[in-house]
């Protein structure tokens, strides 16, 4: 069997394989709620061979969405569309479902990428104050956003936890924190951000401290029977940044309040950051992680030729991969990568066709 198509068993939940859809954000919600887009977009994966699909950033406010179009899971009306799109992803699919809990701090009142990427909303857009660690906007062309006392911190907390609540409620499998890419969690991680001189900044401990607090109040919500991990950041990739020193210690406290496994990506909290960007450029950084704190471990970044991710499973670089954009582009990626490394697994009866095809086989050889 190949590495990449052996299960893993997380918790109480048992993954067919150790691929997974990485959270996409689709900026094609209604007032945070899931729409046919969702339906259509999710579906597809579901029935698409891999083990796990963890659904876009879910915003737990709606000051913390993104952009107009971010899912969000603070409201009934939100609860009961992603309801529909996650029985119709168990209904006809095999991939078990997370969801992403994120907030998007100082970097929310944002444009679709498709209306102008990486720019605040303009007045005429109906734009929000934002909240953010330390009241530094993300740089000089966006407004600054509002800096959380601790009611908002509180409030933040309490949002996480409500929506980790309707997630159980409408059968999601499993939950991962965002604490990445410079949102709100990340934020409060990095001393370029974190410039607060309660207990929530300074030393490195009290920059962790929001994102274990927030952590706790989540896994003491979740059953204790399903999975919940995070995604972070391993590195801004600036100078006097986090570091990935700084990822292995709080990795270790998330593993010691029961986090199942992290995500690692990196950069995000800036556009000063320096990425040495290239195939699995951050693989390395899940490795580092995984030996330091012994915990399981999904790499993701660029991670496209089945080969190469079966590597990095056989090699002990890290224990499941995730695929974004190599998925948007093939949402058969996992079928063709059994193919290449001959491995079997679940197809819909109704494109069984397909798999029975030596013609088609040959071609993707």
């Amino acid at each position: 069997m190949a590495n990449l198509f052996s299960p893993i068993e997380l918790r109480q939940m048992t993954l067919d394989n150790r691929i997974a859809v990485s959270p996409m954000c689709q900026y094609s919600a209604e007032n945070g709620s899931a729409t046919d887009w969702h339906l259509m977009h999710l579906g597809q994966f579901a029935i698409s061979g891999c083990g796990l699909v963890i659904v876009e950033a879910t915003h737990v406010e709606a000051r913390g969405r993104i952009t107009h179009g971010c899912l969000g899971l603070y409201s009934d009306e939100n609860e009961a569309a992603l309801k529909r799109v996650v029985d119709f992803c168990h209904g006809n699919g095999f991939a078990k479902i997370g969801v992403q809990l994120s907030h998007s701090g100082r970097k929310g009142s944002a444009k679709r990428p498709w209306e102008g990427r990486g720019r605040p909303l303009e007045v005429h857009e109906e734009p929000w104050q934002t909240v953010g660690c330390s009241g530094i906007a993300y740089n000089d062309e966006w407004p600054a956003p509002l800096s959380l006392d601790q009611a908002g911190i509180d409030t933040v907390i309490r949002a996480h936890t409500d929506a980790a609540i309707r997630a159980n409620r409408i059968g999601v499998d499993l939950l991962e924190l965002h604490a990445a890419h410079g949102y709100l969690l990340h934020e409060f991680l990095s001393p370029l951000a974190n410039t607060r001189t309660d207990n929530y900044g300074g030393s490195p401990e009290n920059r962790r401290r929001f994102v274990l607090e927030i952590f706790e109040s989540v896994r003491a919500s979740w059953p204790v029977e399903k999975p919940f991990g995070a995604r972070i950041s391993a590195t801004d990739w600036i100078d006097g940044g986090w570091s990935i020193e700084e990822s292995i210690a709080l990795c270790r406290e998330l593993k010691a309040l029961g986090c199942d496994y992290i995500t690692v990506s990196s950069g995000g909290l800036s556009a000063e950051q320096k990425i040495t960007i290239g195939e699995g450029h951050q693989v390395p950084f899940a490795t580092r992680i995984r030996e330091a704190v012994d915990i399981p471990v999904m790499a993701v970044g660029m991670i496209n030729r089945p080969q190469h991710a079966e590597q990095i499973i056989a090699d002990g670089e890290a224990d499941m991969i995730a695929i974004a954009r190599g998925m948007l582009f093939d949402p058969h990626w996992t079928w063709r990568a059994a193919t290449v490394l001959k491995a079997d697994i679940k197809t819909p009866p109704q494109y069984i066709r397909a798999h029975s095809s030596k013609w088609l086989r040959e071609q993707i050889r």
